[in-house]
């Protein structure tokens, strides 16, 4: 008996200007399946199909392929019959044939990264109606051999599985190629083509055991299930856990009537953007070919042309093409077909104009008709996001709110990080020119394979072409180059959505797999070789180039401003030194939630004194240590409070175990012995005595300045007499000094006892007073439970959620890394902890922590310095949770101010 539930629509039908669901149904339809049915709405020329829904994926996943297919052959049997009275043809038909396309489409882009398989339902009798009914029977059977190669490939498992497998299909080309001395597809006759099928069909039997399923209806299903089956392909688990995508989303599957690109030289496919997805220049741009499929654009077989006549003269001065040769081979569609041209200019306007963001197509020109395949919000560099959100903003087409929310916050890392000196760049040897096909500076040895990408600690990876296996080792390296492909192939797009730095199609390189070099102009560079990338220009480089620090300027600046206007939680930094205080400071931090004193000890003329302290049997002992550390200590503080004048310093207390200062290695233990004028034996055993089962929950934070106060007095005294300093300067600091790892209120009274009294001695030997506050770190679960009882005392709060995570979880940060990875991976968690806020289990104790604190003193200042403090979804966390700042790394500043106000206006909408 059918439930309500197994009734529901799973197909969803668009074409001929009408659709069944729309834009806004993409976590259904997923965003190809959305935006087909919305351009068909607004009455864009799209080839008319069907959606199968993600929900179905997720029901393949649960009851397996026979069930779902007979839950849902109603209406896909009444689906293709809708394609089929549009398009005049029919499914499987011989006389009339009706071809289609299958492809993957999950909520959000992922490019490359599932499967697609054109051409569906030719067969040895389609492929005659197919010829006869187009006369055109070259198209027919180059139609037929792209068919059998992508459905061998992603339907029967024939793709390679590694850099030592062969692919089959290519072997068979190539071998064809070399035998009749030609070097492209375009190349091949009609007599080809022909035998291509022929021994691709032997070469499917030869490998699966099987003949070629000639039944459409039976390739169809096939090719259905092979999508669901990509959505867990290894490449696709890999691509959502880059970017945090949950495994249970699933894919749609996209049915459409297939127009053809490959019909003769009034026939063509390509690829475009409504604005430069690389610098976010408001262009219309994209690539094209003449007589080919969408493969072809992106694969990177075929050198692909601009699409407009300004785009082709800029490729042609990068490719250092005469303008001769460039307006016979390579002219633009502009000038080529400029009636085509001018409707594809009017079509992606209008897409912009309606979406209101800048937009990916893809289009067919079939026999002198243009056809719109898909639109999406385009990949773009966080440069390009930053330029199109703010012009946008200015030309009125969207908000002040809707620039902001515009931002992908963690994108913005990408313009945070250094580039190549100028200077530098004037002494780099150039030795090759390619197209800047996704922005940035990038040095690096060569590897050649990506999954050896991590062989050196900075890689270039370095490919003829990329393809959707390559993902990972492209997530690895530190650039890519590619010698071909152009600005639309797998490999700009794919650099581009990860902010990689990449060259693509540096025709001038010979790459040899086998050798494992790299020959440019005769001169030849092996894997290990140094060479750097610059994504901007183009150029590469050999050796190193040196780079400089990035800085907040133009739309970057205007974009930080705005964000200022909306957020109403602060950001504050952790930094350790001046240097990084004054970093945090240009990047617009307010303040310091984090300074880590510990780190100040572990430089050469510190570390010394720090060991004659800790070695030390008596109080007189480790006062006269801390004597020697105390100047040391109050100059670092000096530092730190003038480069963040004016805005408050937060400053923890020593806070890790004493042994970590030690050293554990005989050679230091005698050159300590020697320079403490003791026995190698009483060296060994104050270290051994330091040794502790577990660290982590042992003799540190507030537990070692209440075993040994003198250490609390010498800090407290080093921040009071700093402030001082710097006030007799007419300099303003604000500290905050933060006692670390409490878990009851008498532990964080002693320690504020001992600071206030240092405080108060300080101010009478200097005759002045400046204003401090005392607070502490809740790093502990029993800080949070009894956070009421701790705010009678403490000032502030600040939440220390690494330790906070690790004791809630009971996992150590050191040790995790052994199984958290196979926890994600089998769906235990779904993010890394320590990475991302646990809102379910540790942010609850935050929360709580929080209002019991406030119960107590209604105007806490509570904040958090955790590393969560800069990760976007945390960061509105901790917003929602009424916190008064985040704290985080120098470079992330920008990125949580920008969290910090979509937090402020998503709670407005």
């Amino acid at each position: 008996m059918e439930t309500l539930e197994s009734v529901k629509t799973r197909v969803y039908k668009f074409g001929n200007k009408t659709a069944d669901g729309n834009s806004k149904m993409k976590n259904l339809l997923g965003g190809k399946g959305a935006n087909l049915a919305e351009m068909s709405l607004i009455g864009i020329p799209v080839p008319p199909g069907f959606t199968i829904t993600t929900e179905v994926c997720t029901e393949y996943n649960l009851l397996g392929q026979e069930a779902v297919v007979n839950m849902i052959l109603p209406e896909v049997e009444q689906s293709v019959a809708n394609i089929e009275t549009i398009m005049d043809a029919k499914f499987g038909d011989a006389e009339n044939p009706l071809l289609v396309s299958v492809r993957s489409g999950a909520r959000v882009s992922m490019p490359g990264m599932m499967d697609t398989v054109l051409n569906l339902g030719l067969n040895d009798e389609v492929v005659l109606g197919l010829a006869k009914r187009t006369n055109n029977e070259r198209f027919a059977w180059d139609s037929y051999r792209r068919f059998i190669q992508m459905y061998g490939d992603v339907v029967l498992g024939m793709k390679p599985e590694s850099k030592d497998d062969i692919d089959p299909f290519e072997e068979i080309m190539e071998a064809l190629k070399h035998k009749r001395n030609i070097q492209l597809d375009t190349e091949f006759t009609i007599q080809d083509l022909k035998d291509l099928v022929y021994d691709f069909k032997e070469a499917v039997k030869k490998r699966t055991g099987h003949d070629f399923p000639t039944n459409p209806w039976d390739q169809l299903w096939g090719a259905v299930i092979a999508v669901f089956n990509s959505w867990n392909s290894d490449r696709a688990i890999y691509y959502r856990k880059m970017h945090g995508y949950p495994s249970d989303w699933g894919t749609a599957v996209n049915v459409q009537a297939m127009v053809y690109g490959n019909m003769g030289d009034n026939s063509g496919t390509g690829v475009c953007f409504t604005r430069d997805a690389g610098t976010g220049e408001d262009v219309f741009n994209g690539e094209y070919l003449i007589n080919a499929q969408g493969e072809d654009v992106v694969a990177g077989t075929r050198t692909p042309q601009q699409i407009t006549k300004l785009g082709s003269l800029r490729w042609a001065e990068l490719a250092k093409v005469e303008e001769e040769d460039r307006a016979k081979n390579y002219p633009s569609l502009e000038e080529l077909m400029p009636s085509i041209y001018k409707e594809l200019n009017d079509y992606q306007q209008k897409l912009e104009d309606h979406y209101k963001d800048m937009q990916d197509m893809e289009f067919t020109i079939q026999d002198g008709k243009l056809w719109m395949l898909q639109t999406r919000n385009g990949k773009r560099t966080g440069a390009a996001m930053v330029k199109i959100a703010m012009d946008m903003l200015k030309q009125g087409l969207i908000d002040e709110k809707q620039a902001l929310l515009r931002i992908e916050p963690n994108k913005l890392d990408e313009l945070l990080h250094p580039v190549f000196d100028p200077k530098a760049l004037k002494r780099a040897h150039v030795i090759a020119q390619g197209l800047p096909a996704s922005p940035g500076a990038a040095t690096g040895q060569i590897v050649f394979f990506a999954d050896e990408a991590d062989k050196y600690k900075y890689t270039i990876l370095t490919r003829i072409e990329t393809s959707p296996e390559d993902l990972e080792g492209m997530n690895v390296a530190r650039g890519i180059l590619t010698a071909r492909g152009g600005m639309t192939s797998h490999a700009a797009v794919v650099a581009r959505g990860m902010g990689k730095c990449c060259v693509s199609g540096a025709g001038a390189l010979k790459i040899n797999y086998k050798t494992r070099t790299l020959t440019v102009d005769g001169k030849e560079y092996h894997e290990g070789d140094w060479i750097s990338l610059n994504g901007s220009t183009g150029n590469i480089i050999e050796g190193k180039v040196a780079t400089s620090e990035p800085e907040l300027s133009g739309e970057f600046a205007e974009l930080m401003k705005l964000s200022d206007k909306y957020a109403t939680m602060q950001v504050r930094t952790n930094a350790d030194t001046p240097k990084d205080a004054k970093i945090a400071r240009t990047f617009g931090a307010q303040g310091i939630g984090l300074t880590r004193t510990e780190h100040m000890f572990f430089e050469v003329d510190r570390i010394k004194a720090m060991r004659e302290m800790i070695l030390a049997d008596t109080v007189k002992g480790r006062k006269h240590a801390l004597e020697q550390l105390l100047p040391m200590q109050r100059e670092d503080f000096e530092g730190i409070f003038e480069a963040m004048q004016g805005l408050p310093v937060t400053v923890r207390l020593l806070d890790p175990p004493l042994h970590e200062f030690v050293p554990h290695q005989l050679i230091q233990q005698k050159e300590l012995a020697e320079d403490m004028h003791i026995s190698l034996e009483a060296v060994k055993s104050k270290i051994s005595e330091l040794e502790e089962f577990n660290p982590m929950l042992g003799h540190r934070g507030c537990r070692l300045g209440n075993t040994y106060p003198e250490i609390t007095e010498m800090q407290a005294r080093a921040i009071i007499e700093a402030a001082l300093n710097l006030k007799a300067k007419g300099i303003v600091a604000k500290p905050e000094i933060m006692v670390p790892l409490i878990g009851t209120i008498q532990e964080f009274e002693m320690q504020e006892g001992i600071i206030r009294s240092t405080a108060e001695k300080v101010f009478e030997e200097y005759g002045d007073t400046i204003e401090y506050l005392v607070g502490t770190m809740i790093e502990i679960p029993r800080a949070a439970l009894t956070a009421d009882l701790i705010a009678e005392k403490a000032e502030f709060f600040s939440f220390g959620t690494n330790d906070l995570t690790q004791m809630t979880f009971g996992y150590s940060r050191d040790d995790a890394g052994k199984f958290l990875p196979i926890y994600i991976e089998k769906g235990i968690l779904k993010v890394d902890p320590f990475e991302v806020l646990d809102q379910e289990g540790v942010g609850q104790l935050v929360k709580m922590g929080t209002e019991k604190g406030r119960s107590t003193k209604p105007n806490l200042k509570v904040g958090i310095c955790g590393e969560h403090g800069g990760e976007p979804s945390s960061v509105e966390f901790c917003y929602n949770t009424g916190m008064n700042y985040v704290s985080c790394s120098p470079y992330r500043v920008p990125i949580a101010r920008i969290a910090s106000a979509q937090a402020a206006i998503k709670k407005t909408m």
